[in-house]
């Protein structure tokens, strides 16, 4: 289901183009023209007709912001080229707190463009369906599972299996925008529509400044996937910021037609939000997909391919999140697995938890994107933000570095576009705050500094255990003791056999511990028959050899329990040789079988675990294996690595199996 594992060496063949690139980046921003318009229409529709003819000033002001944050990310992605996310430009540029901030609202606002792209396609859906509505909470975490799962398999094939519906709807709504600007400019700016939209409602409200606020703050979610590129330049294949630039110039700029397009055709055709939660909900793409054209199979293919880049834009998301986690991991914030490569090159952690997240984050609000709108854009904004005045000071040290620089001149205009960009998102950050904190931007904002709490909880922890580890000091050669050497016992067998000839390879101080009545009081006759046994095969070799042989020691475990009574005699033998190193050897048969496991008793595994947690700092734990069955060679293990790869990369990188030097390794 995810494919075969892909070595290292196969990694440049996962790095995507721009083809590849505006499905795999630009979904969250494409798709954001279906609940970008549809938010900012939810609150300026109190106003009745007056509200939606106050839709095109405000698409105008989110439209100059928008390219105000496409120059601001061209010249990001340029200075830098390996990843220009705000958390690096935060790091770089601002300090550790405000890489920590950029770092907790951008992972925050990942979690919600998954929910919300995901419940606004499943919207899109139950539009065409009404039959569907009541299924719309499994069908938001159907489809998430479905990303996952994509996504687990790679950055390419998600990029090219998600191309054609992206490529799709680009297309269907330019047809749409075309033929309604058509309709629109014949008929006057009064075009009739196919199928009528339902009537606006009746105004509840003036429209006053602090409407107008609310609905560019509503509106705002249209450029929560600006920053995708830039956050992700490193899985663009070479030349990557020629790549990552192109990629950045296709997504805005069609984002930009499409939102001017859709906002300047629902005024025209009188189309206004509907009430999602309740039945015969209709989203604004669907009323304008049918004012236009109608309900024929244009408007279900239309639809449909809305639908898919809707619920697939989550995956600007998992693209983005897991790269991000990567680089907070390696700084020590967030768990080192998140910073450890999966079996297909991806960082399979970041991706389970974004999924993990997101799905508790659908289930909490039903599915439902009106809940969710209001905690939206505050965190992509404060990104914003954050990587901006970052760049700032990129550009101010860049200028004290380059004093008689013929640059100069051309710095100078690249700090201006910067300082524009930060003031502009930092106003529209102050404005989304005041707009939505009673609807539900107070979780967003609560969220924000309890992350960053706990990823500096996290780094406490790594950096208290660098501590205790850190050891300056030298080698120690002087002639130390041979340890103490326990040995579990069961029985006389191989296995014992083998640990007591290793542990006298160690030391000659080995003791051989057999913990009696463990099956429960009504089992006699085990140590008559183990002393039986070892005066046989322990003792009169060693007498033979005049060899000091292995201690036997019996212990009594009268609760059937193996840790208590074996840790309390290790405590007794440090208290008696406080310089001398304790060393547990503990035989363990080795199970290939699922279902040997389920026939195990598990008691080494169980003792393994209680003596390194109980042991002490001068106790250290052997294992001794012990195969039924003859384990794979190495050869083996090795040819079927290779085998998984195709023929060509093998032939290629020179790596087939005559030519492999392990072959006379045994």
């Amino acid at each position: 289901m995810l494919g075969r594992p892909l070595a290292n060496r196969e990694g440049r063949a996962s790095t995507i183009g721009v083809a590849e690139g505006v499905p795999a980046l630009g979904l969250d921003g494409l798709s954001s023209t279906a609940y970008g318009p549809e938010a900012a229409l939810s609150v300026l529709a109190a106003a009745g007709a007056a509200g939606l003819a106050a839709l095109g000033p405000v698409m105008l002001v989110i439209l100059a912001l928008l390219a105000v944050l496409f120059a601001s990310y061209w010249q990001t992605i340029e200075a830098y080229p390996k990843s220009g996310g705000a958390y690096t430009v935060a790091q770089d540029n601002l300090g550790v707190n405000a890489s920590l901030l950029a770092a907790a609202a951008l992972m925050i606002d990942y979690v919600l463009t998954a929910a919300v792209g995901i419940s606004a396609g499943v919207g899109a859906l139950v539009s065409a369906a009404p039959s569907l509505h009541p299924f719309t909470l499994p069908l938001c975490l159907g489809i998430l599972v479905v990303l996952t799962l994509v996504n687990l398999r790679g950055t390419t094939d998600a990029g090219r299996l998600f191309a054609l519906p992206t490529y799709l709807f680009i297309a269907c709504f330019a047809i749409v925008l075309i033929l309604g600007v058509f309709a629109a400019i014949a008929s006057g700016g009064h075009p009739r529509p196919v199928v009528a939209p339902p009537a606006p409602p009746k105004a509840v409200e003036a429209l006053g400044l602090w409407l107008l606020l609310r609905a560019f703050a509503s509106g705002c979610t249209a450029m929560t996937g600006v920053e995708a590129v830039s956050n992700g330049v490193d899985a663009f294949r070479e030349p990557r910021v020629s790549s990552a630039h192109r990629t950045l110039a296709v997504i805005v700029v069609t984002l930009g037609i499409l939102l001017g397009g859709i906002a300047f055709l629902a005024t025209a055709y009188g189309i206004m939000a509907t009430d999602q939660t309740q039945p015969g909900y209709q989203s604004v793409l669907s009323q304008l997909v049918g004012a236009v054209a109608g309900r024929g199979a244009f408007y279900y293919v239309a639809i449909a391919s809305a639908l898919c880049i809707l619920c697939l834009s989550a995956n600007t998301s998992f693209v983005g999140f897991p790269r991000l986690c990567r680089m907070v991991a390696q700084d020590g914030f967030l768990p080192r697995p998140f910073a450890i490569v999966g079996r297909r090159l991806v960082y399979s952690v970041g991706i389970l938890y974004l999924a993990v997240a997101a799905g508790l984050l659908l289930a909490a609000f039903g599915g439902i994107t009106d809940r969710l709108i209001p905690l939206y854009a505050i965190g992509a904004f404060l990104t914003f933000t954050m990587s901006q005045a970052g760049m700032v000071m990129h550009w101010r040290k860049e200028l004290g570095q380059r004093r008689r620089s013929r640059e100069r001149p051309w710095f100078h205009v690249k700090l201006a576009i910067n300082a524009v960009g930060a003031t502009t998102t930092i106003v529209a950050v102050v404005v989304i705050v005041v707009a939505k904190f009673i609807q539900g931007g107070w979780i967003t904002i609560v969220a924000i500094p309890c992350a960053i709490v706990l990823l500096k909880a996290i780094r406490r922890y790594y950096d208290g255990i660098d501590a205790r580890l850190r050891d300056d000091r030298p080698l120690d050669y002087h002639r130390s003791k041979p340890p103490i050497v326990l040995v579990t016992v069961r029985e006389w067998n191989r296995l014992t056999r083998k640990a007591l000839t290793f542990a006298r390879e160690l030391s000659t101080d080995v003791t051989a511990v057999h913990l009696a009545a463990l099956e429960g009081p009504d089992v006699k006759g085990d140590e008559r028959r183990l002393r039986e046994r070892w005066a046989e095969a322990v003792e009169k070799p060693a007498r033979a050899h005049h060899a000091k042989p292995p201690r036997l020691e019996f212990l009594s475990a009268p609760y059937r329990r193996i840790h208590a009574p074996f840790l309390k005699l290790i405590e007794e033998l440090e208290k008696r040789n406080p310089d001398r190193t304790i060393a547990v050897l503990i035989p363990e048969l080795v199970k290939h079988r699922w279902w040997e496991h389920l026939l195990s008793a598990r008691r080494a595994t169980r003792l393994r675990s209680a003596v390194l947690e109980y042991g002490g700092p001068h106790v250290v734990v052997i294992n001794v294996p012990w195969y039924v069955t003859p384990p794979p060679s190495i050869e083996e293990a090795m040819t079927q690595e290779e085998a998984r790869e195709p023929t060509h990369a093998r032939n290629v990188l020179g790596f087939r199996r005559r030519e492999a030097p392990h072959t006379q390794r045994r």
